[in-house]
């Protein structure tokens, strides 16, 4: 029976002590101390109407009561001008939608994607500890951001922001 718990204790010490990358950009958690992108929306305060039956249905995506515009809002809190941007959608939505548009393509994707996840599911000692799958199932999907940089540096592209290569630098 000892024997049983001192072996078990050291698999657990052992799976412990594994070391893993931290994956910071897949922690959602906030650890900065930097501003609160929520608390800058110019949103007016939530008002009771005075007859609660008379109130509309509710649309998905449609407008609400409070903002009712709020990419408007939105641009003149940030010191834009509203009626330049109307425009510029227009030429936007145009040139992104010269090939068509699927109508369901979020249901689509969200089905493909369940079953891509479903054919590559976690094992079973990663899912009774909690163990991320995440970055190895989408592996080889993961764009290498510094092959595509050189790539288009060798076409004659000019990427004068790109941070240089952390791999070489060292």
């Amino acid at each position: 029976m000892f024997g049983r718990l001192a072996l078990v204790g050291t698999l657990v010490a052992t799976l412990a002590a594994c070391e893993r990358e931290d994956p910071t950009l897949f922690n959602i958690r906030k650890q900065d101390r930097s501003p609160d992108e929520f608390s800058i929306l110019p949103t007016a305060p939530l008002q009771t109407p005075p007859d609660l039956a008379a109130l509309p249905t509710p649309t998905p995506g449609g407008v609400n009561r409070v903002d009712r515009a709020p990419q408007s809002e939105a641009v003149a809190a940030l010191g834009g001008n509203i009626e330049r941007g109307s425009g510029a959608d227009r030429g936007l939505l145009a040139s992104v939608q010269r090939y068509g548009v699927t109508p369901g393509i979020r249901g689509q994707l969200a089905a493909e994607d369940l079953d891509f996840r479903r054919a590559n599911d976690a094992r079973l000692l990663e899912r009774v500890f909690n163990v991320s799958t995440y970055f190895k199932a989408y592996r080889s999907q993961a764009l290498d951001q510094y092959a595509e940089l050189y790539r288009l540096r060798n076409l004659g592209v000019r990427t004068v922001a790109a941070p240089p290569d952390p791999a070489t630098t060292e």
